[in-house]
């Protein structure tokens, strides 16, 4: 069998038992509902190996990837903050003040006024993030407290995003999206910014923040930050 016929045996399989008439998935009466019984996790992998896949994979997309404890966390993001060189750095207002004990930059708070001119004047960002997708390397950002809203990630050319493992971390994309809620602007994150033109020359800062660093932080009971 081909590629298509496979996919489409699927298909007529899935809908085998779906009405010709009226609305799928028992909208009517006497309708038979749909069962959505599709594949959520893939393999098996302790909380400990499904962090370090989310790491291999963020290093992947070019994302600066490091390891702290929530005691080491201030001096690990003033210390990164130092090395970019960053004079100004602007932080959502649900951040933890404490993760910000040891930065030497002059901190901006996120202000619904701020224009992204001024957000270009800023040289880096620090945030929280929603949910962490370890078999795409991605992040997910849903403008939480300890987020902000989208274009504090999108303007700043650094993103330092802390990751709280292992209660942030999730395997696969069926996994995370129960978590998240369809209604609020969700921000996907795979590796800093990147394109490429017709002979595939790489770009990078081009929608977004050129240097993206993922700090993977043991929190206390791996619980969930944010939210909200």
């Amino acid at each position: 069998m081909s590629s298509r016929d496979v996919v489409l045996a699927r298909v007529r399989r899935a809908l085998a038992e779906v009405p010709r008439e009226g609305a799928p998935g028992g909208a009517g009466a006497g309708e038979p509902p749909l069962v959505r019984n599709y594949r959520r996790v893939h393999g098996s992998r302790t909380a400990a190996e499904t962090v370090d896949l989310l790491a291999e994979n963020l290093a992947d997309y070019r994302a600066l990837v490091h390891r702290s404890d929530l005691g080491g966390l201030p001096a690990l993001i003033g210390r990164l903050l130092s090395q970019r060189g960053a004079r100004r750095v602007v932080v959502p207002r649900g951040l933890e003040p404490g993760w910000l004990a040891e930065v030497g930059a002059e901190v901006v708070e996120d202000r619904a006024e701020q224009t992204a001119r001024e957000l270009d004047a800023v040289d880096s960002v620090v945030t929280g993030c929603a949910v962490a997708i370890a078999e795409t390397g991605t992040l997910v950002l849903d403008a939480g407290p300890d987020q902000g809203r989208r274009r504090v990630t999108l303007v700043p050319d650094h993103h330092v995003c802390v990751v709280r493992v292992p209660g942030q971390v999730v395997g696969s994309v069926p996994e995370a999206l129960p978590r998240l809620a369809p209604g609020r602007p969700l921000t996907w994150i795979s590796g800093p910014s990147a394109t490429s033109d017709i002979e595939l020359d790489r770009v990078e800062g081009v929608h977004g923040p050129r240097t993206l660093e993922v700090v993977l932080v043991e929190a206390a009971g791996g619980g969930v930050a944010g939210g909200g």
